[in-house]
Protein backbone atom coordinates (compact mmCIF):
# COMPACT_ATOMS: atom_id res chain seq x y z
CA UNK A 1 0.00 0.00 0.00
CA UNK A 2 2.86 2.20 0.42
CA UNK A 3 3.83 2.11 -3.68
CA UNK A 4 3.30 5.25 -5.29
CA UNK A 5 0.66 5.06 -8.40
CA UNK A 6 2.87 4.63 -11.25
CA UNK A 7 4.32 2.12 -9.36
CA UNK A 8 1.52 -0.13 -9.83
CA UNK A 9 1.79 0.09 -13.57
CA UNK A 10 3.34 -2.75 -14.90
CA UNK A 11 4.18 -4.38 -18.47
CA UNK A 12 0.45 -5.96 -18.32
CA UNK A 13 -0.98 -2.79 -19.18
CA UNK A 14 0.03 -2.78 -22.92
CA UNK A 15 -3.58 -2.64 -24.35
CA UNK A 16 -2.08 -2.61 -28.07
CA UNK A 17 -0.17 -4.47 -30.27
CA UNK A 18 0.05 -4.94 -34.11
CA UNK A 19 -2.42 -6.44 -35.71
CA UNK A 20 -0.61 -10.30 -35.94
CA UNK A 21 -2.83 -12.50 -39.04
CA UNK A 22 -1.52 -15.71 -37.43
CA UNK A 23 -3.29 -15.18 -34.12
CA UNK A 24 -6.82 -13.55 -36.13
CA UNK A 25 -6.29 -17.66 -38.11
CA UNK A 26 -6.16 -18.67 -34.38
CA UNK A 27 -8.66 -16.84 -32.93
CA UNK A 28 -10.81 -17.76 -36.14
CA UNK A 29 -10.55 -21.30 -35.40
CA UNK A 30 -12.60 -21.22 -32.81
CA UNK A 31 -15.38 -20.46 -35.12
CA UNK A 32 -15.19 -23.40 -37.38
CA UNK A 33 -17.48 -25.90 -35.22
CA UNK A 34 -20.41 -23.04 -35.55
CA UNK A 35 -19.91 -22.58 -39.09
CA UNK A 36 -23.60 -22.62 -39.57
CA UNK A 37 -24.97 -20.11 -37.25
CA UNK A 38 -21.75 -18.08 -38.46
CA UNK A 39 -23.04 -18.32 -42.35
CA UNK A 40 -27.02 -18.19 -41.50
CA UNK A 41 -25.46 -14.32 -39.87
CA UNK A 42 -23.64 -13.48 -43.06
CA UNK A 43 -26.36 -15.03 -45.37
CA UNK A 44 -28.93 -12.79 -42.81
CA UNK A 45 -26.12 -9.84 -43.24
CA UNK A 46 -26.58 -9.78 -46.83
CA UNK A 47 -30.36 -9.76 -47.18
CA UNK A 48 -30.83 -6.84 -44.41
CA UNK A 49 -27.86 -4.88 -46.28
CA UNK A 50 -30.07 -5.37 -49.49
CA UNK A 51 -32.84 -4.21 -47.73
CA UNK A 52 -31.44 -1.63 -45.84
CA UNK A 53 -30.06 0.46 -49.51
CA UNK A 54 -33.42 -0.34 -51.13
CA UNK A 55 -35.41 2.42 -49.47
CA UNK A 56 -33.54 5.15 -51.34
CA UNK A 57 -34.35 3.40 -54.86
CA UNK A 58 -38.71 2.97 -53.88
CA UNK A 59 -38.43 6.82 -52.84
CA UNK A 60 -36.88 7.84 -55.84
CA UNK A 61 -39.35 5.65 -58.06
CA UNK A 62 -41.75 7.13 -55.87
CA UNK A 63 -40.48 10.94 -56.35
CA UNK A 64 -40.14 10.59 -60.04
CA UNK A 65 -42.90 7.95 -61.61
CA UNK A 66 -45.99 9.52 -58.62
CA UNK A 67 -45.09 12.84 -56.69
CA UNK A 68 -44.00 14.50 -59.65
CA UNK A 69 -46.68 13.82 -62.01
CA UNK A 70 -49.37 14.71 -59.30
CA UNK A 71 -50.00 11.17 -59.02
CA UNK A 72 -50.67 9.83 -55.72
CA UNK A 73 -52.36 6.87 -56.22
CA UNK A 74 -49.18 4.15 -55.65
CA UNK A 75 -47.95 6.32 -52.85
CA UNK A 76 -49.61 4.20 -49.97
CA UNK A 77 -48.09 1.03 -51.20
CA UNK A 78 -44.31 2.06 -51.47
CA UNK A 79 -44.61 3.73 -48.61
CA UNK A 80 -46.20 0.29 -47.32
CA UNK A 81 -42.85 -1.32 -49.04
CA UNK A 82 -40.29 1.38 -47.09
CA UNK A 83 -41.72 0.50 -44.20
CA UNK A 84 -41.22 -3.42 -44.97
CA UNK A 85 -37.77 -3.11 -46.13
CA UNK A 86 -37.15 -1.19 -43.30
CA UNK A 87 -38.89 -3.77 -40.78
CA UNK A 88 -36.68 -6.46 -42.63
CA UNK A 89 -33.45 -4.84 -42.37
CA UNK A 90 -33.93 -4.35 -38.81
CA UNK A 91 -35.26 -7.55 -38.17
CA UNK A 92 -32.46 -9.01 -39.98
CA UNK A 93 -30.09 -7.22 -37.81
CA UNK A 94 -31.85 -8.58 -34.53
CA UNK A 95 -30.98 -11.80 -35.50
CA UNK A 96 -27.86 -11.34 -37.02
CA UNK A 97 -27.07 -10.25 -33.47
CA UNK A 98 -28.56 -12.78 -31.88
CA UNK A 99 -26.48 -15.73 -33.83
CA UNK A 100 -23.41 -13.94 -33.54
CA UNK A 101 -23.89 -13.37 -29.62
CA UNK A 102 -25.13 -17.37 -28.95
CA UNK A 103 -21.79 -18.17 -31.08
CA UNK A 104 -19.41 -15.54 -30.19
CA UNK A 105 -19.99 -16.54 -26.02
CA UNK A 106 -19.87 -19.98 -27.14
CA UNK A 107 -16.12 -19.44 -28.27
CA UNK A 108 -15.58 -17.21 -25.64
CA UNK A 109 -16.39 -20.05 -23.45
CA UNK A 110 -14.12 -23.00 -25.38
CA UNK A 111 -11.04 -20.45 -25.36
CA UNK A 112 -11.28 -19.94 -21.13
CA UNK A 113 -11.70 -23.73 -21.18
CA UNK A 114 -8.79 -24.59 -22.76
CA UNK A 115 -6.52 -21.79 -21.36
CA UNK A 116 -7.80 -23.10 -17.79
CA UNK A 117 -7.07 -26.22 -18.63
CA UNK A 118 -3.65 -25.73 -19.93
CA UNK A 119 -2.30 -23.51 -16.93
CA UNK A 120 -3.86 -26.33 -14.35
CA UNK A 121 -0.88 -28.48 -16.59
CA UNK A 122 1.74 -26.40 -16.26
CA UNK A 123 4.01 -27.39 -13.85
CA UNK A 124 5.41 -25.23 -10.68
CA UNK A 125 7.77 -22.91 -12.48
CA UNK A 126 5.05 -21.18 -14.14
CA UNK A 127 2.97 -20.32 -10.82
CA UNK A 128 6.09 -19.43 -9.20
CA UNK A 129 7.01 -16.31 -11.68
CA UNK A 130 3.27 -15.12 -12.17
CA UNK A 131 1.06 -13.65 -9.21
CA UNK A 132 -2.20 -15.22 -8.90
CA UNK A 133 -3.74 -11.96 -9.89
CA UNK A 134 -1.90 -12.35 -13.17
CA UNK A 135 -3.04 -15.30 -14.38
CA UNK A 136 -6.72 -14.19 -13.40
CA UNK A 137 -6.41 -11.18 -15.63
CA UNK A 138 -5.28 -13.82 -18.55
CA UNK A 139 -8.76 -15.90 -17.85
CA UNK A 140 -11.30 -13.22 -17.04
CA UNK A 141 -10.10 -10.13 -18.86
CA UNK A 142 -7.98 -10.97 -21.57
CA UNK A 143 -10.30 -13.36 -22.45
CA UNK A 144 -13.67 -11.18 -22.09
CA UNK A 145 -11.71 -8.03 -24.53
CA UNK A 146 -12.28 -10.63 -27.35
CA UNK A 147 -16.08 -11.03 -26.53
CA UNK A 148 -16.71 -7.90 -28.93
CA UNK A 149 -14.42 -9.41 -31.73
CA UNK A 150 -16.59 -12.75 -31.99
CA UNK A 151 -20.21 -11.21 -30.77
CA UNK A 152 -19.76 -7.89 -33.52
CA UNK A 153 -16.79 -7.59 -34.82
CA UNK A 154 -16.18 -9.82 -37.44
CA UNK A 155 -19.42 -10.15 -38.96
CA UNK A 156 -19.83 -6.59 -38.35
CA UNK A 157 -16.43 -5.86 -40.45
CA UNK A 158 -18.14 -7.98 -43.65
CA UNK A 159 -21.48 -6.03 -43.07
CA UNK A 160 -20.09 -2.85 -43.45
CA UNK A 161 -17.46 -3.60 -46.37
CA UNK A 162 -20.74 -4.47 -48.09
CA UNK A 163 -22.89 -1.90 -47.09
CA UNK A 164 -20.03 0.61 -48.47
CA UNK A 165 -19.30 -1.31 -51.54
CA UNK A 166 -23.00 -1.90 -52.52
CA UNK A 167 -24.08 1.86 -51.63
CA UNK A 168 -20.99 3.14 -53.60
CA UNK A 169 -21.52 0.99 -56.68
CA UNK A 170 -25.52 2.54 -56.58
CA UNK A 171 -24.29 5.86 -56.21
CA UNK A 172 -22.12 5.99 -59.21
CA UNK A 173 -25.02 3.77 -61.42
CA UNK A 174 -27.12 6.68 -60.24
CA UNK A 175 -25.06 9.48 -60.81
CA UNK A 176 -21.19 9.44 -61.23
CA UNK A 177 -20.98 13.06 -61.08
CA UNK A 178 -22.91 13.88 -58.02
CA UNK A 179 -21.10 10.44 -56.30
CA UNK A 180 -18.05 11.59 -56.96
CA UNK A 181 -18.39 14.96 -55.67
CA UNK A 182 -20.09 13.13 -52.49
CA UNK A 183 -16.79 11.04 -52.23
CA UNK A 184 -14.50 14.16 -52.57
CA UNK A 185 -15.10 14.94 -48.17
CA UNK A 186 -13.73 11.31 -47.83
CA UNK A 187 -10.49 12.44 -46.72
CA UNK A 188 -11.74 15.14 -44.69
CA UNK A 189 -13.70 11.71 -42.59
CA UNK A 190 -10.30 9.94 -43.10
CA UNK A 191 -7.78 12.60 -41.58
CA UNK A 192 -10.37 13.06 -39.02
CA UNK A 193 -10.36 9.53 -37.77
CA UNK A 194 -6.59 9.01 -38.26
CA UNK A 195 -5.96 12.39 -35.93
CA UNK A 196 -8.66 12.09 -33.01
CA UNK A 197 -8.57 7.88 -32.57
CA UNK A 198 -4.82 7.37 -31.68
CA UNK A 199 -5.59 10.30 -29.18
CA UNK A 200 -8.71 8.69 -28.68
CA UNK A 201 -7.57 5.39 -28.06
CA UNK A 202 -4.66 6.83 -25.47
CA UNK A 203 -7.09 8.81 -23.31
CA UNK A 204 -8.91 5.50 -23.36
CA UNK A 205 -5.78 3.50 -22.48
CA UNK A 206 -5.24 5.80 -19.77
CA UNK A 207 -8.25 4.91 -18.21
CA UNK A 208 -7.98 1.73 -18.11
CA UNK A 209 -4.53 2.29 -16.66
CA UNK A 210 -5.90 4.39 -13.81
CA UNK A 211 -8.61 1.58 -13.12
CA UNK A 212 -5.71 -0.92 -12.97
CA UNK A 213 -4.08 0.77 -10.58
CA UNK A 214 -7.26 0.90 -8.39
CA UNK A 215 -7.56 -2.56 -8.59
CA UNK A 216 -4.38 -3.25 -6.94
CA UNK A 217 -4.38 -0.70 -4.41
CA UNK A 218 -8.28 -2.08 -3.73
CA UNK A 219 -6.40 -5.74 -3.47
CA UNK A 220 -3.24 -4.78 -1.25
CA UNK A 221 -5.95 -2.54 0.91
CA UNK A 222 -7.91 -5.94 1.56
CA UNK A 223 -5.04 -8.32 1.86
CA UNK A 224 -3.34 -6.42 4.22
CA UNK A 225 -6.11 -4.63 6.60
CA UNK A 226 -5.24 -6.29 9.54
CA UNK A 227 -1.62 -4.88 8.94
CA UNK A 228 -3.70 -1.48 8.32
CA UNK A 229 -5.42 -1.75 11.65
CA UNK A 230 -2.29 -2.69 13.46
CA UNK A 231 -0.33 0.30 12.39
CA UNK A 232 -3.83 2.70 12.47
CA UNK A 233 -3.40 3.50 8.85
CA UNK A 234 -6.84 4.00 7.75
CA UNK A 235 -6.16 7.46 6.53
CA UNK A 236 -3.53 6.85 4.74
CA UNK A 237 -5.44 4.27 3.07
CA UNK A 238 -8.51 6.48 2.18
CA UNK A 239 -6.10 8.89 0.70
CA UNK A 240 -4.22 6.74 -1.81
CA UNK A 241 -7.80 5.16 -2.29
CA UNK A 242 -9.65 8.49 -2.78
CA UNK A 243 -6.71 9.98 -4.73
CA UNK A 244 -6.65 6.74 -7.21
CA UNK A 245 -10.61 7.16 -7.40
CA UNK A 246 -10.02 10.66 -8.33
CA UNK A 247 -7.52 10.36 -11.16
CA UNK A 248 -10.29 7.80 -12.94
CA UNK A 249 -12.88 10.18 -13.06
CA UNK A 250 -10.87 12.88 -14.17
CA UNK A 251 -9.68 10.53 -16.67
CA UNK A 252 -13.29 9.30 -17.45
CA UNK A 253 -14.05 12.66 -17.82
CA UNK A 254 -11.31 13.32 -19.92
CA UNK A 255 -11.73 10.50 -22.46
CA UNK A 256 -15.32 10.84 -23.01
CA UNK A 257 -14.89 15.06 -23.82
CA UNK A 258 -11.99 13.96 -26.63
CA UNK A 259 -14.05 10.71 -27.78
CA UNK A 260 -17.80 12.98 -28.34
CA UNK A 261 -15.43 15.01 -30.73
CA UNK A 262 -15.44 11.89 -33.49
CA UNK A 263 -19.46 11.91 -34.12
CA UNK A 264 -19.57 15.58 -34.29
CA UNK A 265 -17.19 15.55 -36.80
CA UNK A 266 -18.54 12.53 -39.02
CA UNK A 267 -21.95 14.47 -38.83
CA UNK A 268 -19.78 18.05 -40.30
CA UNK A 269 -18.71 16.07 -42.90
CA UNK A 270 -21.82 14.20 -43.73
CA UNK A 271 -23.13 17.28 -43.82
CA UNK A 272 -20.88 19.26 -45.96
CA UNK A 273 -21.12 16.23 -48.46
CA UNK A 274 -24.66 16.54 -48.42
CA UNK A 275 -25.05 20.33 -49.00
CA UNK A 276 -22.49 19.88 -51.79
CA UNK A 277 -24.55 17.10 -53.16
CA UNK A 278 -28.04 19.55 -53.38
CA UNK A 279 -25.96 22.16 -54.45
CA UNK A 280 -24.45 20.98 -57.73
CA UNK A 281 -27.49 18.43 -57.93
CA UNK A 282 -30.19 21.41 -58.16
CA UNK A 283 -28.07 23.18 -60.71
CA UNK A 284 -28.43 20.05 -62.80
CA UNK A 285 -32.26 19.77 -62.48
CA UNK A 286 -32.27 23.73 -63.69
CA UNK A 287 -29.81 24.31 -65.82
CA UNK A 288 -30.00 27.54 -67.94
CA UNK A 289 -30.70 25.60 -71.15
CA UNK A 290 -33.80 24.45 -69.60
CA UNK A 291 -33.07 20.78 -70.00
CA UNK A 292 -33.10 19.20 -66.75
CA UNK A 293 -30.30 16.54 -66.85
CA UNK A 294 -31.11 15.26 -63.04
CA UNK A 295 -34.68 13.85 -61.66
CA UNK A 296 -35.74 15.10 -57.68
CA UNK A 297 -35.90 11.31 -56.79
CA UNK A 298 -32.36 10.62 -58.20
CA UNK A 299 -31.10 14.07 -55.48
CA UNK A 300 -32.92 12.87 -53.00
CA UNK A 301 -31.90 9.47 -52.90
CA UNK A 302 -28.24 10.55 -53.55
CA UNK A 303 -27.78 12.09 -50.17
CA UNK A 304 -29.80 9.80 -48.53
CA UNK A 305 -27.47 6.88 -49.56
CA UNK A 306 -24.33 9.21 -48.65
CA UNK A 307 -25.97 9.68 -45.02
CA UNK A 308 -25.74 5.48 -45.08
CA UNK A 309 -22.44 5.65 -46.55
CA UNK A 310 -20.40 7.77 -43.71
CA UNK A 311 -21.74 5.11 -41.03
CA UNK A 312 -19.75 1.95 -42.16
CA UNK A 313 -16.89 3.48 -42.51
CA UNK A 314 -16.81 4.95 -39.28
CA UNK A 315 -17.49 1.52 -37.70
CA UNK A 316 -14.93 0.15 -39.26
CA UNK A 317 -12.39 2.54 -37.93
CA UNK A 318 -14.02 1.57 -34.25
CA UNK A 319 -13.84 -2.14 -35.26
CA UNK A 320 -9.66 -1.59 -36.66
CA UNK A 321 -8.93 0.00 -32.91
CA UNK A 322 -10.93 -2.79 -31.42
CA UNK A 323 -8.78 -5.08 -32.97
CA UNK A 324 -5.69 -3.36 -32.02
CA UNK A 325 -6.64 -3.54 -28.08
CA UNK A 326 -7.71 -7.30 -29.06
CA UNK A 327 -3.90 -7.86 -30.26
CA UNK A 328 -2.77 -7.52 -27.07
CA UNK A 329 -4.95 -9.80 -25.28
CA UNK A 330 -4.38 -12.55 -27.94
CA UNK A 331 -0.64 -12.49 -27.45
CA UNK A 332 -1.13 -12.73 -23.63
CA UNK A 333 -3.40 -15.82 -24.33
CA UNK A 334 -1.57 -17.70 -26.84
CA UNK A 335 1.59 -16.72 -24.67
CA UNK A 336 0.48 -19.02 -22.20
CA UNK A 337 -1.33 -21.72 -24.23
CA UNK A 338 2.20 -22.27 -26.59
CA UNK A 339 4.11 -22.47 -23.33
CA UNK A 340 4.70 -26.35 -23.22
CA UNK A 341 3.54 -28.63 -20.36
CA UNK A 342 6.72 -30.16 -18.72
CA UNK A 343 5.19 -32.40 -16.28
CA UNK A 344 3.10 -35.06 -18.63
CA UNK A 345 2.21 -38.25 -19.05
CA UNK A 346 4.96 -40.24 -21.11
CA UNK A 347 3.91 -43.11 -23.33
CA UNK A 348 3.78 -45.98 -20.29
CA UNK A 349 1.88 -44.57 -18.50
CA UNK A 350 1.68 -46.75 -15.62
CA UNK A 351 -1.33 -46.90 -13.66
CA UNK A 352 -1.17 -47.15 -9.75
CA UNK A 353 -4.05 -47.93 -7.99
CA UNK A 354 -2.66 -48.74 -4.58
CA UNK A 355 0.72 -48.39 -4.08
CA UNK A 356 2.86 -50.34 -1.81
CA UNK A 357 5.45 -47.42 -0.71
CA UNK A 358 8.64 -48.21 -1.65
CA UNK A 359 10.98 -45.09 -1.83
CA UNK A 360 14.17 -45.38 -3.43
CA UNK A 361 16.03 -41.74 -4.98
CA UNK A 362 19.04 -42.92 -7.11
CA UNK A 363 21.34 -40.42 -7.06
CA UNK A 364 19.82 -37.52 -7.86
CA UNK A 365 20.59 -34.33 -9.55
CA UNK A 366 18.45 -31.32 -9.66
CA UNK A 367 17.90 -27.78 -10.02
CA UNK A 368 15.67 -25.03 -10.70
CA UNK A 369 17.85 -23.26 -13.06
CA UNK A 370 20.81 -24.79 -14.99
CA UNK A 371 23.53 -23.56 -12.91
CA UNK A 372 22.16 -23.73 -9.72
CA UNK A 373 22.12 -26.92 -8.11
CA UNK A 374 19.70 -27.50 -5.43
CA UNK A 375 20.07 -31.28 -4.91
CA UNK A 376 23.47 -32.76 -5.65
CA UNK A 377 23.43 -36.83 -6.29
CA UNK A 378 21.03 -37.50 -3.39
CA UNK A 379 20.36 -41.48 -2.48
CA UNK A 380 18.53 -42.93 -0.15
CA UNK A 381 15.65 -45.58 0.17
CA UNK A 382 12.13 -45.96 2.42
CA UNK A 383 10.90 -49.16 2.63
CA UNK A 384 7.11 -49.40 3.13
CA UNK A 385 5.39 -48.47 6.25
CA UNK A 386 8.99 -46.32 7.37
CA UNK A 387 8.69 -42.55 8.38
CA UNK A 388 11.37 -40.69 6.98
CA UNK A 389 12.00 -37.35 8.56
CA UNK A 390 14.12 -34.50 7.05
CA UNK A 391 16.31 -31.75 9.02
CA UNK A 392 18.73 -29.04 7.96
CA UNK A 393 18.70 -25.20 7.84
CA UNK A 394 16.33 -23.50 5.04
CA UNK A 395 17.13 -23.57 1.96
CA UNK A 396 19.12 -27.21 2.14
CA UNK A 397 16.57 -28.96 -0.35
CA UNK A 398 14.17 -30.56 1.68
CA UNK A 399 10.95 -29.55 0.33
CA UNK A 400 12.49 -29.75 -3.09
CA UNK A 401 12.87 -33.80 -1.97
CA UNK A 402 9.01 -34.03 -1.71
CA UNK A 403 8.15 -31.59 -4.50
CA UNK A 404 10.27 -34.36 -6.60
CA UNK A 405 8.51 -37.50 -4.97
CA UNK A 406 5.46 -35.81 -6.18
CA UNK A 407 6.82 -35.08 -9.35
CA UNK A 408 5.86 -31.19 -8.70
CA UNK A 409 9.05 -31.20 -10.66
CA UNK A 410 11.46 -33.71 -12.90
CA UNK A 411 15.16 -34.46 -12.12
CA UNK A 412 17.79 -33.52 -13.84
CA UNK A 413 19.81 -36.15 -13.62
CA UNK A 414 19.04 -39.63 -11.80
CA UNK A 415 15.69 -41.45 -10.66
CA UNK A 416 13.28 -41.87 -8.52
CA UNK A 417 11.31 -45.00 -8.10
CA UNK A 418 8.28 -45.68 -5.89
CA UNK A 419 7.50 -49.64 -6.00
CA UNK A 420 10.59 -50.01 -8.62
CA UNK A 421 8.60 -48.20 -11.18
CA UNK A 422 10.13 -44.40 -12.01
CA UNK A 423 7.66 -41.93 -10.98
CA UNK A 424 8.20 -40.25 -15.00
CA UNK A 425 6.02 -43.58 -15.38
CA UNK A 426 3.30 -43.43 -13.29
CA UNK A 427 0.05 -41.57 -14.89
CA UNK A 428 0.20 -38.25 -13.31
CA UNK A 429 -3.43 -38.38 -11.94
CA UNK A 430 -3.16 -42.09 -10.41
CA UNK A 431 0.47 -41.29 -8.85
CA UNK A 432 -0.69 -37.92 -6.98
CA UNK A 433 -3.74 -39.85 -6.09
CA UNK A 434 -1.40 -41.91 -3.64
CA UNK A 435 0.61 -38.99 -2.30
CA UNK A 436 -1.16 -37.13 0.51
CA UNK A 437 0.45 -33.81 1.31
CA UNK A 438 -0.06 -31.44 4.09
CA UNK A 439 2.06 -27.94 4.08
CA UNK A 440 2.39 -25.88 6.30
CA UNK A 441 0.52 -23.04 4.36
CA UNK A 442 -2.48 -24.34 4.49
CA UNK A 443 -5.45 -23.27 1.93
CA UNK A 444 -8.93 -23.58 3.01
CA UNK A 445 -11.17 -23.03 0.31
CA UNK A 446 -15.18 -21.00 0.62
CA UNK A 447 -17.66 -23.31 1.92
CA UNK A 448 -18.37 -25.37 4.80
CA UNK A 449 -16.02 -27.21 6.87
CA UNK A 450 -16.97 -30.68 5.68
CA UNK A 451 -16.82 -29.59 1.82
CA UNK A 452 -13.47 -28.34 2.74
CA UNK A 453 -12.61 -31.96 4.58
CA UNK A 454 -14.02 -34.16 1.89
CA UNK A 455 -12.12 -32.16 -1.24
CA UNK A 456 -9.60 -35.28 0.18
CA UNK A 457 -11.84 -38.10 -1.19
CA UNK A 458 -14.91 -36.48 -3.04
CA UNK A 459 -16.70 -40.06 -2.90
CA UNK A 460 -16.42 -39.60 1.34
CA UNK A 461 -19.27 -40.24 3.26
CA UNK A 462 -20.39 -37.63 5.94
CA UNK A 463 -19.54 -40.32 8.62
CA UNK A 464 -15.37 -40.52 6.88
CA UNK A 465 -15.56 -37.22 7.14
CA UNK A 466 -16.05 -37.00 10.59
CA UNK A 467 -14.07 -40.19 11.57
CA UNK A 468 -11.05 -38.26 9.85
CA UNK A 469 -11.52 -35.18 11.81
CA UNK A 470 -12.29 -37.06 15.23
CA UNK A 471 -8.76 -39.00 14.17
CA UNK A 472 -6.94 -35.46 13.94
CA UNK A 473 -8.91 -34.37 16.97
CA UNK A 474 -10.40 -31.18 14.80
CA UNK A 475 -13.92 -32.96 16.11
CA UNK A 476 -13.84 -31.17 19.45
CA UNK A 477 -13.79 -27.43 17.72
CA UNK A 478 -15.78 -28.29 14.86
CA UNK A 479 -18.90 -29.00 16.62
CA UNK A 480 -18.55 -26.60 18.63
CA UNK A 481 -19.16 -23.75 15.87
CA UNK A 482 -22.63 -22.67 14.99
CA UNK A 483 -23.64 -24.46 12.14
CA UNK A 484 -21.04 -27.78 13.35
CA UNK A 485 -19.60 -28.93 9.82
CA UNK A 486 -21.75 -27.36 7.87
CA UNK A 487 -20.49 -23.63 9.09
CA UNK A 488 -19.58 -21.73 6.44
CA UNK A 489 -15.59 -20.28 6.56
CA UNK A 490 -14.83 -17.42 4.61
CA UNK A 491 -12.16 -17.41 1.89
CA UNK A 492 -8.65 -19.11 2.88
CA UNK A 493 -10.62 -19.94 6.39
CA UNK A 494 -10.26 -16.06 7.80
CA UNK A 495 -12.61 -17.21 10.41
CA UNK A 496 -10.74 -19.99 11.53
CA UNK A 497 -7.06 -19.93 13.50
CA UNK A 498 -3.57 -21.24 12.00
CA UNK A 499 -3.86 -24.38 14.09
CA UNK A 500 -7.50 -24.68 12.96
CA UNK A 501 -7.08 -24.24 9.60
CA UNK A 502 -3.93 -26.84 9.83
CA UNK A 503 -6.50 -29.17 11.50
CA UNK A 504 -8.81 -29.34 8.82
CA UNK A 505 -5.90 -29.52 6.49
CA UNK A 506 -4.76 -32.45 7.98
CA UNK A 507 -8.31 -34.37 8.12
CA UNK A 508 -8.21 -33.85 4.69
CA UNK A 509 -5.20 -35.28 3.94
CA UNK A 510 -5.30 -38.33 6.14
CA UNK A 511 -9.06 -38.58 4.50
CA UNK A 512 -7.75 -39.19 0.95
CA UNK A 513 -5.87 -42.52 2.31
CA UNK A 514 -2.51 -42.14 0.61
CA UNK A 515 -0.54 -44.95 0.70
CA UNK A 516 2.79 -42.33 0.88
CA UNK A 517 2.45 -39.54 3.34
CA UNK A 518 3.80 -36.32 3.05
CA UNK A 519 4.01 -33.85 6.44
CA UNK A 520 6.00 -30.34 5.15
CA UNK A 521 5.88 -28.93 8.67
CA UNK A 522 2.63 -29.46 9.37
CA UNK A 523 2.42 -28.70 13.04
CA UNK A 524 4.82 -25.90 12.80
CA UNK A 525 1.97 -23.13 13.61
CA UNK A 526 -0.05 -25.38 16.02
CA UNK A 527 0.23 -24.57 19.53
CA UNK A 528 1.75 -27.44 21.88
CA UNK A 529 -1.47 -28.86 23.44
CA UNK A 530 -2.60 -29.63 20.28
CA UNK A 531 0.37 -31.17 18.99
CA UNK A 532 0.58 -33.27 21.36
CA UNK A 533 -2.61 -34.88 20.38
CA UNK A 534 -1.90 -34.57 16.39
CA UNK A 535 1.34 -36.69 17.84
CA UNK A 536 -0.62 -39.33 19.34
CA UNK A 537 -2.80 -39.48 16.13
CA UNK A 538 0.00 -39.58 14.04
CA UNK A 539 1.82 -42.82 15.84
CA UNK A 540 -1.82 -44.33 14.72
CA UNK A 541 -2.88 -43.41 11.49
CA UNK A 542 0.87 -43.76 9.69
CA UNK A 543 0.94 -47.16 10.36
CA UNK A 544 0.98 -49.25 6.74
CA UNK A 545 2.16 -45.60 4.85
CA UNK A 546 5.58 -44.55 3.89
CA UNK A 547 6.04 -40.90 5.21
CA UNK A 548 8.22 -38.03 4.82
CA UNK A 549 8.24 -35.90 7.56
CA UNK A 550 9.71 -31.94 7.02
CA UNK A 551 10.19 -29.94 10.77
CA UNK A 552 12.05 -27.66 12.57
CA UNK A 553 11.09 -29.11 15.42
CA UNK A 554 13.08 -31.73 15.98
CA UNK A 555 10.66 -32.94 19.49
CA UNK A 556 8.38 -34.26 16.29
CA UNK A 557 10.93 -36.27 14.56
CA UNK A 558 12.25 -37.95 17.47
CA UNK A 559 10.04 -41.55 16.81
CA UNK A 560 10.97 -41.63 12.69
CA UNK A 561 12.54 -44.52 11.32
CA UNK A 562 15.47 -42.72 10.23
CA UNK A 563 16.21 -38.72 10.29
CA UNK A 564 17.99 -37.11 7.55
CA UNK A 565 20.41 -34.02 7.58
CA UNK A 566 20.38 -32.09 4.52
CA UNK A 567 22.52 -28.99 4.12
CA UNK A 568 23.97 -27.62 0.39
CA UNK A 569 21.95 -29.96 -1.54
CA UNK A 570 23.30 -33.17 0.15
CA UNK A 571 22.37 -35.49 2.54
CA UNK A 572 25.52 -35.33 5.31
CA UNK A 573 23.80 -37.33 8.45
CA UNK A 574 21.09 -39.82 8.24
CA UNK A 575 20.09 -42.52 11.05
CA UNK A 576 17.71 -42.95 14.31
CA UNK A 577 17.81 -40.11 16.88
CA UNK A 578 19.72 -42.12 18.95
CA UNK A 579 22.19 -43.36 16.20
CA UNK A 580 22.56 -39.31 15.51
CA UNK A 581 22.89 -38.05 18.89
CA UNK A 582 25.62 -40.61 19.28
CA UNK A 583 27.84 -39.82 16.15
CA UNK A 584 27.80 -36.00 17.50
CA UNK A 585 27.63 -34.28 14.45
CA UNK A 586 25.35 -31.84 12.82
CA UNK A 587 21.97 -33.00 14.36
CA UNK A 588 23.14 -33.34 17.83
CA UNK A 589 23.90 -29.36 17.70
CA UNK A 590 20.94 -29.00 16.30
CA UNK A 591 19.04 -31.02 19.22
CA UNK A 592 21.37 -28.82 21.52
CA UNK A 593 20.50 -25.16 20.48
CA UNK A 594 16.98 -25.95 20.07
CA UNK A 595 17.34 -27.45 24.05
CA UNK A 596 18.98 -24.51 25.14
CA UNK A 597 16.47 -22.07 23.14
CA UNK A 598 14.00 -23.76 24.82
CA UNK A 599 15.28 -23.62 28.25
CA UNK A 600 15.60 -19.90 27.78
Amino acid sequence: MARSSKALITEDEVFERPINTRYISRMLKYLKPYKWPVTGAFITMILSSAAAVSSPLILKYAIDNYIEMNDFSGIPWLALAIVLTSGLSALGMRYKLRLMNITGRKAIAQIRKELFEHIQELGFDFFDTRSAGKIMVRVINDVNSLLGLFNNGIINSLTNIFMVILIAILMLVLDWRLALIGFSTMPFLLLSAFVLRPFIRRTWRQVRQKISNMNGHLHESLAGIKVTYAFAREDRSTDMFRQTNNDINKSWMRAIRINNLMFPSVEIISVLGTCLIYFFGVQRMYPADGTAALSLGTLISMTWYLGQFWGPIDQLSRIYTQLLVAMASLERIFEIMDRPVLIKNNERQVKADKLMGRVEFRDVTFGYDEDQVVLDHVSFSALPGQAIAFAGPTGAGKSTIINLLSRFHDVNSGSIQIDGVDVRDYDLHSLRSNIGIMLQDTFIFSGTIMDNIRYGRLSATDEEVIEAAKAVHAHEFIIRMENGYQTEVNERGSRLSMGQRQLLAFARTLLADPSILILDEATASIDTHTEILIQRAIETLLKGRTSFIIAHRLSTIRKADSIMIVDGGKIIESGTHAELIAMGGVYKALCDSQYRYLEK
